[in-house]
């Protein structure tokens, strides 16, 4: 994947951008000391070579009843392509499932799910245990307290 040359005002875009993304054309312009056409059309250069991949709205878990987190770590005696393959497949059918990493180390696998309480978790972990063969091992570690999370990057 081919870095993206990204100057002072390209980053400070990104900046403002990861802290709100609704601010206006007109307030990120002013922002950067642009006129709208330019901040528009660097924007837009930042969107088509994939630096900017989305603008969502973040939501507080806790408040629409999904408070537990769990990081779930899975080890595999399957490194076949046809089986990765199944199993991206069936795990990008969890919604439930917020991240998901290929690991280095003792895991190969790194799950964060979401859910509402520990008997929503154990849905997921059946689910999950008897949608696939190949799995040697499933472990879970639940989060008490968020103490910091943010999406934004440090650019």
């Amino acid at each position: 994947m081919e870095k993206i040359m990204l100057d002072a005002t390209d980053r400070a875009l990104l900046r403002l951008l990861q802290r709100d993304a609704s601010l206006s054309l007109a307030a990120l312009a002013e922002a950067v000391h642009l006129t709208t056409s330019p901040c528009w059309k660097r924007l837009k250069r930042l969107e088509e070579c994939g630096v900017i991949t989305a603008r969502v709205a973040l939501l507080d878990a806790e408040r629409v009843g999904l408070g537990l987190t769990a990081f779930v770590q899975l080890k595999t005696c399957d490194h076949s392509r046809d089986w990765f393959e199944r199993f991206v497949a069936i795990i990008e059918s969890f919604e439930e499932v917020t991240e998901f990493y290929r690991m280095a180390g003792d895991y190969d696998y790194l799950l964060k799910v979401q859910v509402a309480d520990m008997n929503a978790y154990d849905h997921v972990y059946k689910r999950l245990v008897n949608s696939l063969e190949g799995l040697s091992d499933v472990s879970a570690r639940f989060a008490m307290e968020r103490i910091k999370s943010t999406t934004a990057l440090p650019i």
